[in-house]
């Protein structure tokens, strides 16, 4: 027979399913940077309370997803190109370091798992599924970095990965700087294989390089600019 979750519990998992929600939604540019949340028109929507919705907002706060107003609610946080270039870097940096660790410490699970994920998003590139593609895609990034068997590593990026999943997400916008894209992740994945840590250092960080002149040339493009009191539709 099936039990009821506890209340604290059922708040919790709540508030995190509506946070997941609307981080798609943030992530895949349907709720525009800007644009303010309207909390009646998402609550109707999400058949939700008021609460779990602004617990909700918080955890995306401290993503950078959304900004806080006291006193007048909360809206998408803006991607300045300032933050970008400063975080794709740092990133960089980091994932470089990651691959070169990952070549010492990754097990052969943890490589056929990664290898697993980089065909099944082989397939929804080919079917052009922006969205199933760039969940395996963060996956891959993700698992490179477990794979270097440090905890501190992991966590400062996955930190930091959060607050620019969207711009990750824009520079797929483009279809040659998606095909690019998957090409690199070919050679990432075949430096892996080879446990070639000076090369796999190297192609991490040229991927996020790549990556963050994708993303400065889509947010200084003309048709990026948006309505910043637009308010968030269902």
């Amino acid at each position: 027979m099936n039990q009821q979750l506890p209340p604290k519990l059922a708040r919790r998992l709540l508030h995190e399913d509506v946070a997941e929600r609307l981080r798609e939604r943030i992530v895949h540019g349907e709720l525009a940077p800007g644009s303010r949340l309207n909390e009646r028109v998402l609550c109707a929507e999400l058949h939700i309370s008021r609460t779990p919705l602004r617990e909700a907002f918080k955890t995306l706060a401290s993503e950078g997803l959304v900004t806080l107003h006291p006193d007048r609610g909360a809206s998408v946080a803006p991607i300045t190109i300032a933050t970008v270039r400063q975080i794709f870097e740092m990133l960089g940096a980091l994932e470089g370091l990651a691959g070169e660790l990952a070549c010492r410490n990754i097990t052969d699970s943890q490589y056929m798992e990664i290898r697993a994920l980089h065909y099944q998003m082989l397939v929804h590139h080919a079917r052009r599924e922006l969205a199933e593609y760039f969940r395996y895609n963060q996956q891959i990034h993700i698992r490179i970095v477990e794979a270097s068997g440090n905890p501190v590593l992991d966590q400062t990026y996955r930190n930091l990965n959060a607050h620019v999943r969207r711009a990750r997400y824009m520079a797929n916008l483009s279809p040659e700087r998606w095909d690019r894209a998957v090409k690199e992740h070919e050679q990432i994945l075949d430096a892996l294989s080879a446990r070639d840590s000076a090369r796999l250092q190297t192609l991490l960080r040229e991927h996020l390089g790549h990556k963050m002149v994708a993303v400065l040339e889509a947010l200084q493009a003309p048709d990026t600019a948006r309505e910043p009191d637009k308010e968030a539709q269902p």
